[in-house]
């Protein structure tokens, strides 16, 4: 109980300032767990959702890669009422451990005359049911540290390209998510950072990025530390929709700069989806979100 309150306090204080739109824990057609990996039973994310929709439900799930590339994907039915604990390391079939992605969980029809069933081609043709009320939530799991570290997790609605298949998405088939913030409206972050000077072993911060656009390239922002002092500092992302980058080694960061936030202008690029001709992420209402994970030994957790 202990660690849970230290825990609980760290995240308070680790996450204020960060409100851009954010939502969290409603329920809509579906959901995005925008940082996923396992290396084994031991070391997983673990989601769990549930179902309000008043009917039966298919629930399509893809695994894309950090470039949103599709890797992987399944479907799986819930009954009204239903709560589905999704084990990634337990479904993620073989060969990825330790491969960082996304998950998108997408509500498709269960049953309905003329019978498409749960799961079925025909279901998954159908594409997103409409009015469907699913929520989720996710935690990363540590048994060796016997740590628990919350994963928020973007609710919905979701914008697919017309036509998508719930069974068959790609790069191109999310436009964008209701729970993020609006690429070019409100894509204004400020991104905590908690470090020590030290690479291992200490106060260690990972900042998570993930969007529908392409955010690929170097990224000039104001970092602050917790005297309001200010410099101008860059930092990378090395992949499309999903990086997790060390603050710590930003170059040219003052050794004073151990505790603060960077403020950052996401200058996402919008992207064309093939099937929409002429539209891109600024039109579309692209999508992008970032937080922080924080790994302080004084708390005893993460």
């Amino acid at each position: 109980m202990k660690k849970f309150a230290m825990a609980a306090v760290a995240a308070a204080a680790m996450t204020a300032g960060v409100a851009q739109a954010y939502t969290v824990g409603t329920f809509s057609d579906g959901v995005v767990v925008p940082n996923v990996i396992h290396n084994g039973a031991a070391d997983t994310t673990a989601v769990g959702l549930i179902n309000q929709t008043g009917t039966p439900i298919s629930v399509f799930w893809t695994f894309f890669d950090q470039n949103s590339n599709h890797v992987t994907d399944g479907c799986f039915p819930m009954t009204d009422k239903d709560y589905a604990p999704f084990v990634w390391a337990a479904n993620s079939g073989l060969g990825l451990e330790g491969r960082r992605g996304y998950l998108v969980f997408a509500a498709g029809i269960a049953a309905a005359a003329p019978a498409p069933t749960a799961c079925s081609a025909a279901s998954a043709a159908a594409g997103l049911l409409g009015g469907a009320l699913l929520a989720g939530n996710a935690f990363q799991v540590d048994a060796v540290n016997m740590d628990v570290a919350f994963v928020p997790v973007i609710d919905g609605g979701l914008t697919l390209v017309a036509g998508t298949n719930l069974s068959t998405m790609d790069a191109n088939s999310l436009m964008a998510v209701g729970g993020a913030a609006t690429v070019g409206v409100n894509g204004t972050f400020s991104m905590r950072y908690f470090v020590d000077g030290t690479l291992d072993g200490g106060n260690e911060t990972r900042i998570v990025v993930w969007s529908t656009g392409d955010q690929r390239g170097t990224h000039t922002v104001n970092m602050y530390n917790d005297n309001q002092d200010r410099k101008s500092v860059n930092f990378a992302l090395a992949f499309r929709e999903l990086d997790w980058f060390n603050p710590e080694t930003i170059p040219g960061r003052p050794a004073a700069f151990v505790d603060g936030f960077i403020e950052w202008n996401s200058g996402v690029t919008p992207g064309d989806f093939p099937g929409v001709p002429g539209t891109d992420l600024a039109t579309l209402a692209g999508s992008v979100f970032t937080y922080s994970v924080i790994s302080a030994p004084v708390f005893g957790a993460i």
